[in-house]
């Protein structure tokens, strides 16, 4: 079962942090960081990143979200941290925006990337900072030749997925996904759960810390991670979305999710209930075969109404989803996230998995849930808008 899950747009340091190789924060206003709802959609007018944030030259006219997950396309395609073009941030988020060389080489980057694409390929987003660097902050320009006469690294897996021929169709998978989670009266009578676990990053984040999950049919999601520093919060109460995180982890502490984020958001509370799945995706593609730690999985794609695409990976022997794939699309390229399930358990006559490792362009968590409870009741102010996170002192873990 996929509980519907979306990394913090702005609620981890590893994001904000490992993100800022191109450009700059600064810090909003109050009444900037109030997004207003739009008079024709509803949706919340998004906080632009010029609004928010200073010295904002090229990535200009796009949401403050969106700017964030840019930084972190840059940090994953140069494969370095903040620290190569903000230095360290201990003097606060005014210091990101100071200006220089690295900065300045990397607007021109982005403006040289955008005229390849516009001369080249009618402005089709084709080329990319990944495209050259491929983690290195500068492009190899010599062939290696223990890399072209050694084993190859394992190709990464297709934006678009392929259709495979002679292939089973999308919606016998689908059924065989939700025998296997106990059968589509179980799976569809599930209303509502609760779980509660830890989560624990890598590297100097590695100590875990609580981590709650709550849920509501059909489309009612959030979670909430209780970091050292303060809460982190992403809420989506079927219609908006909003990201929360305490100031030593975000220049911004409430913002409100738009575009490709709240369609994202969107996607994650319906797969939440997998007995939604099928009403939740459409123009589905069944794609060649593949293996995940040795064992066989079926690949399924399918794109949400507003065309953010998810790719599923169920195991061929249990039917059981082994990993899902989603794509966000951002200014300079797409951002991908990686979740894969183990461990899992019966509640209440539905198997859930109780171990995640969730992977992203600048971070990685492992969650590891203890309890679930399914079908209780929910206060609808769990969903709502979270209020501005208090930020508190990180004590130094115990020894």
């Amino acid at each position: 079962m996929n509980f519907g899950l979306r990394k913090p747009v702005l609620g981890s340091l590893a994001l904000v942090c490992l993100a800022g190789t191109a450009l700059i924060h600064g810090q909003a206003t109050p009444q900037q960081a109030r997004p207003q709802a739009t008079a024709v959609t509803g949706e919340q007018k998004p906080l632009l990143a010029e609004e928010a944030f200073k010295n904002i030259q090229v990535l200009r006219g796009i949401p403050v979200s969106q700017f964030m997950e840019t930084m972190g396309f840059f940090s994953a395609s140069v494969g370095e941290s903040c620290e190569f073009c903000h230095g360290g941030s201990d003097s606060g988020w005014d210091k990101y925006a100071e200006d220089n060389d690295i900065k300045q080489t990397a607007r021109k980057m982005v403006l040289m990337m955008n005229a390849i694409n516009k001369a080249n390929f009618n402005g089709k987003r084709e080329v990319t900072c990944y495209s050259c660097h491929r983690g290195g902050d500068r492009p190899v320009v010599t062939p290696d030749l223990t890399a072209l006469y050694g084993t190859p690294p394992p190709a990464p897996p297709p934006d678009v997925v392929e259709a495979a021929p002679d292939a089973p169709a999308a919606t016998q998978i689908l059924d065989k996904y939700i025998q296997a989670l106990g059968g589509a009266q179980r799976v569809n009578g599930l209303t509502s759960y609760i779980a509660k676990g830890t989560t624990s990053g890598y590297g100097e984040k590695i100590e875990k810390r609580p981590l709650e999950i709550y849920a509501k049919a059909p489309n009612e999601h959030t979670v909430i991670n209780h970091t050292l520093t303060g809460d982190s919060t992403i809420a989506f109460d079927g219609r908006n979305g909003w990201s929360a995180a305490p100031d030593t982890d975000s220049p911004v502490p409430v913002l409100a999710l738009t575009g490709p984020d709240l369609e994202s958001a969107k996607v994650d509370a319906n797969l939440a209930f997998p007995g939604r799945i099928k009403d939740a995706l459409s123009k589905w593609v069944v794609g060649y075969p593949t293996t995940i730690d040795d064992q066989d999985v079926q690949v399924v794609q399918g794109t949400s109404p507003g065309g953010t695409t998810v790719t599923f990976y169920f195991d061929s022997k249990t039917g059981l989803l082994s990993r899902i794939m989603r794509y966000t699309d951002a200014r300079i390229g797409l951002i991908p996230m990686q979740v894969d399930y183990s461990d899992y358990r019966d509640v209440a006559g539905i198997k859930m998995p109780f171990h995640w490792n969730v992977t992203w362009l600048d971070g990685r968590s492992t969650y590891d849930f203890t309890n679930i409870q399914t079908n209780v009741p929910i206060d609808a102010a769990k969903f709502a808008k979270p209020a501005p996170p208090v930020t508190v002192s990180a004590k130094p873990a115990a020894k």
